[in-house]
């Protein structure tokens, strides 16, 4: 896929109104300019462009907020987002672009695992902050490998774990089939279902796997059928997947269809339609529509200002939460922030509470939320907030 750092760089300024020079990333590793600059690369194009999208939008509503009230000691932030499609080689060239071209402070909201795995090792090299992926994979949570990555979400062990409590402790199963994207983001849910159901004395039935960035899912589709499992873990995105359903459903294969977050919920139902009653999803950040959480409520304001247009959802929430968390490390840091002093602002700090939804780190611990979150399709399009999966 193409880079757009053009029209990354236009949107934001005018969603923004942010005029200001970058950090440089090669120079003294200081703040002296007005604006704090921080550097996205994520798919904002293709089948995956919807969770980039979101993630933009969100970290602009944070960082929007902020500057409307001054800025953080006066400091406005900016965000520069460019598009790498969801594929490694573009967020190589994006992440080595807007380190040593656009001269960003940090990296914040990246989308997916194969590119993390690609575009984190430049970030660690330099010693740039790499803030709140949009990922679950485990190779991220390794704190002392990796001094500057810090991550906002629970991990796709986690939420794995959570499925197969769930499929054994209100389903009674003891088989599940998984359906997953054949890449470094497929293999890191799988490897964490595997994990989950030796805990949880669950067998793997089938494993069936598509390629990235295509819909070629009628092979597996037909492998998982003929298994007949009452249960599906799926960790792919929502193109494929929803491609996938579809044709389950037309097949009359209706199993319990479970999907990891990086889904991209809000995407996945509405390809569904009216296909995607009954389908779950597990979730890593509050409900959206939640409101009576504080920070929920300041995210639909901050939200309506920076796109009054806008529709709140799981992903644009996360971005603002780790725009959010990127605002409180500033804070932190104090008025000459470092990145050095950023990153341990964040790791020092007993708990960093964003109106309600609370994070910890520490020396060992580069994740700040443990906390997994049940949802289904329900028959209105939307999704419905759960405890249990429900028997049918």
């Amino acid at each position: 896929m193409s880079e757009r750092p053009l029209a990354g760089l236009l949107l934001f300024a005018a969603l923004l109104g942010i005029a200001g020079k970058s950090l440089a990333a090669d120079a003294p590793n200081t703040a002296p300019e007005p604006a704090v600059v921080f550097g996205q690369s994520a798919a904002l194009e293709g089948p995956a462009r919807e969770l980039g999208q979101g993630m933009r939008l969100g970290i602009a509503a944070a960082f929007g907020e902020v500057n409307e009230a001054g800025g953080v000691y006066g400091r406005r932030l900016e965000l520069i987002s460019l598009d790498d499609g969801y594929e490694p080689e573009a967020a190589i060239r994006n992440t080595r672009r807007l380190i040593s071209v656009e001269k960003v402070f940090a990296l914040i909201g990246p989308v997916g695992t194969p590119t993390s795995a690609a575009a984190q090792p430049i970030t660690t090299e330099a010693g740039v902050p790499y803030i709140g992926a949009f990922t679950g994979a485990e190779f991220l949570r390794d704190a002392a490998a990796l001094p500057n990555v810090v991550n906002l979400r629970a991990s796709y062990f986690q939420e794995t774990e959570e499925m197969a409590l769930r499929l054994v402790a209100d389903l009674g199963l003891d088989t599940v089939s998984v359906f997953y994207q054949d890449d470094s983001y497929g293999r890191a849910g799988l490897a964490g279902l595997r994990r989950a159901a030796v805990i949880h004395g669950l067998e793997i039935d089938v494993e069936a796997s598509y390629p990235r960035n295509t819909e070629a899912v009628k092979l597996p589709l037909l492998d998982l059928r003929r298994a007949g499992a009452e249960a599906v873990v799926v960790v792919g995105a929502y193109q494929p997947v929803s491609t996938m359903i579809r044709w389950a459903r037309k097949l009359n294969y209706s199993p319990h269809f479970i999907n990891i977050s990086f889904i991209g919920s809000e995407a996945l139902a509405q390809a569904l339609g009216e296909d995607g009653e009954g389908v779950y999803v597990t979730q890593v950040v509050p409900f959206p529509e939640d409101t009576s959480l504080p920070v929920v409520a300041e995210y639909h304001s901050a939200l309506r200002q920076a796109d009054p247009s806008a529709v709140p959802g799981f992903v644009s929430l996360e971005g603002y939460l780790a725009g959010r968390l990127a605002i409180e490390g500033l804070r932190l840091a104090g008025p000459d922030p470092t990145r050095e002093a950023f990153l341990n602002a964040l790791r020092e700090e007993e708990e960093i509470d964003l109106s309600g939804f609370p994070l910890t780190f520490g020396p060992d611990d580069n994740q700040g939320s443990d906390q997994v979150y049940l949802t289904m399709i329900n028959d209105q399009g939307g999704y419905s907030s759960l405890e249990r999966i429900e028997s049918r």
